[in-house]
């Protein structure tokens, strides 16, 4: 036992160290006071963005190997089906095809967003299209006397648009219900003379199905000479509704193709593959990964920063680039005139390759993702840090690409065995140049191939000599400056063209007449 004593003693002196600890906070807080408050909050918001940046990178890395982990294996977890060696089926073994694989993640640019500095370059680039209207007005008034905006570039651009629109109807029926019911044609038991009528008639479904997308938007371009905008809306439909068709079925064909080889195989359902007509991927699943609701307010802002990004690239191309074009066709060609011009346009080439980067791949397609509830918003990745060409066509538009590599790439590599990889490139270069080239000739209304030769002439070689080894800032700087050249040229070449063909019409239409650039020969 303790003695009494010494217990009061101890007492006492903790009483008094007690009563120091107050006396020296009460004098610290006299001291720092509201200081020492504001430091102590400052660390704790500090602490609270280091472990979220840490988590949302702890959980991008995670993400990354889940997909790269699953991606090694084969569809729905099963080894591919083998065939016995004496059947006369046998090919040759090429290498697993890896497959696109969905997560919910949100798209980088909502991520950068979060982050002040970068919301800063947002409202820079806000500023800068309120610097366009004000310019506008003060122009207006001290030439006209009046404040007015004026749309008309932008009400000659969706010109005819409801008829646009009335041909993308059958173009949407045709695609809905021509690809299914001719799979559940083929997906029909193997019985007597049945199963052949059955998959001949979705033989015609098909090609029906090709004729209605292939022509009649076509025809209703050429016929009723839509202006860019309405016709851009044709084209962009008619080749996106294309690709889903054609994922649909690569997709869905070879379960049936094992279903005769004696496993059971189950239609996809109507809804899933009208789910997927709308929903902002070219790769068909049956099930995507879903969010738990929808957030109107973020539908309503995608879609209002679409509309301003629109009237930005309206502004831009009234302010620098139809004063500039419109009368260069008059003047006499010279080498100097043509590099001033290219020079020129290389700032709105650039504003207008972001603006159409923002509007699309990022306001349009994430606000129809939120209305679908649709979970993988990955629609880009961080393209602008690009050092390669190589990455700038990877990261660029990643849902284009996802159907590229999957279905002409890899398809590609398992025609020619799995060996000739440089082959299979190529092929992506030329299917996804003639497609952009066919998008321009469609939109402009004439043949210029710019964008083909800048695509598969310069871009090709650019993608296999800038690779992925190349890591410094230096090749950045390089890349954007052919960024900026590239643009130049093309808003530079095409508009010329555009005139040229208004101030100097054809007097007879023939073939070499239609293809071949007025602007070389129109000096009026």
């Amino acid at each position: 036992m303790e003695p009494k004593a010494v217990r009061s003693r101890r007492r006492a002196g903790s009483k008094r160290e007690q009563e120091d600890r107050r006396s020296g906070g009460g004098n610290a807080e006299a001291l720092g006071g509201p200081d020492l408050v504001q430091w102590t909050q400052h660390m704790e918001a500090v602490k609270a963005q280091l472990l979220e940046q840490a988590q949302r990178q702890l959980l991008e890395l995670l993400d990354r190997a889940m997909s790269e982990a699953v991606q090694s294996y084969p569809p729905q977890g099963r080894p591919l089906p083998t065939i016995p060696p004496d059947s006369p089926n046998k090919i040759q073994e090429t290498p697993l095809k890896k497959r696109k694989v969905f997560i919910n993640r949100k798209s980088l640019l909502d991520e950068l967003m979060e982050v002040q500095h970068f919301r800063t370059i947002y409202h820079m680039f806000i500023a800068g299209l309120c610097v366009f209207i004000i310019s506008t007005l003060a122009i207006d008034f001290i030439d006209e006397g009046r404040l007015m905006l004026e749309f008309d570039l932008l009400i000659f651009s969706f010109g005819q648009l409801p008829l646009a629109l009335m041909t993308w109807a059958p173009m949407f029926l045709s695609t809905l219900l021509a690809p299914y019911q001719a799979l559940r044609l083929w997906a029909r038991p193997q019985a007597s003379g049945a199963w052949t009528l059955g998959a001949g008639l979705g033989c015609v479904l098909l090609a029906a199905h090709t004729a209605v997308l292939g022509v009649l938007p076509v025809h209703v371009a050429v016929k009723h000479q839509l202006p860019p905008a309405s016709s851009c809306v044709l084209v962009f439909e008619q080749v996106r509704l294309l690709m889903k068709s054609y994922s649909f079925l690569r997709e869905a064909v070879p379960g049936i193709l094992r279903a005769r080889g004696g496993e059971g195989f189950r239609p996809p359902s109507f809804s899933s593959y009208l789910y997927f007509l709308f929903c902002p991927t070219l790769i068909y699943r049956e099930a995507y990964p879903r969010t738990p609701s929808i957030r109107w307010n973020y539908v309503a802002k995608n879609f209002a920063q679409a509309l301003g990004c629109l009237l930005y690239a309206c502004f831009i191309m009234g302010r620098l680039c139809v004063p500039v074009f419109a009368n260069m066709s008059r003047e006499p060609f010279s080498t100097r005139a043509l590099v001033l011009s290219v020079m020129h346009a290389t700032l709105p080439g650039i504003f207008m390759l972001l603006l159409i980067f923002f509007a699309f791949l990022h306001c349009w397609l994430n606000a129809f993702a939120e209305m679908l509830r649709f979970g993988d918003r990955m629609f880009y990745r961080d393209w602008w840090n690009s050092t390669s060409f190589s990455n700038y066509y990877r990261t660029w538009n990643v849902v284009v690409h996802d159907w590229l590599y999957s279905y002409v790439y890899q398809d590609g590599l398992w025609l020619l065995g799995g060996q000739a990889r440089r082959a299979a490139m190529l092929g992506v270069f030329l299917v996804s140049s003639v497609v952009h080239e066919y998008i321009f000739c469609f939109v402009l209304g004439f043949f210029y191939p710019v964008m083909m030769i800048l695509f598969l002439v310069i871009g090709g070689p650019m993608n296999f000599m800038m690779h992925d080894r190349h890591t410094g800032p230096a090749w950045n700087v390089l890349m954007w400056t052919m960024l900026f050249l590239g643009q130049g040229i093309q808003v530079s070449l095409y508009c010329q063209e555009w005139y040229a063909r208004r101030h100097c019409p054809l007097a007879q239409t023939t073939f070499w007449g239609l293809v071949t650039p007025r602007s070389w020969s129109c000096h009026t």
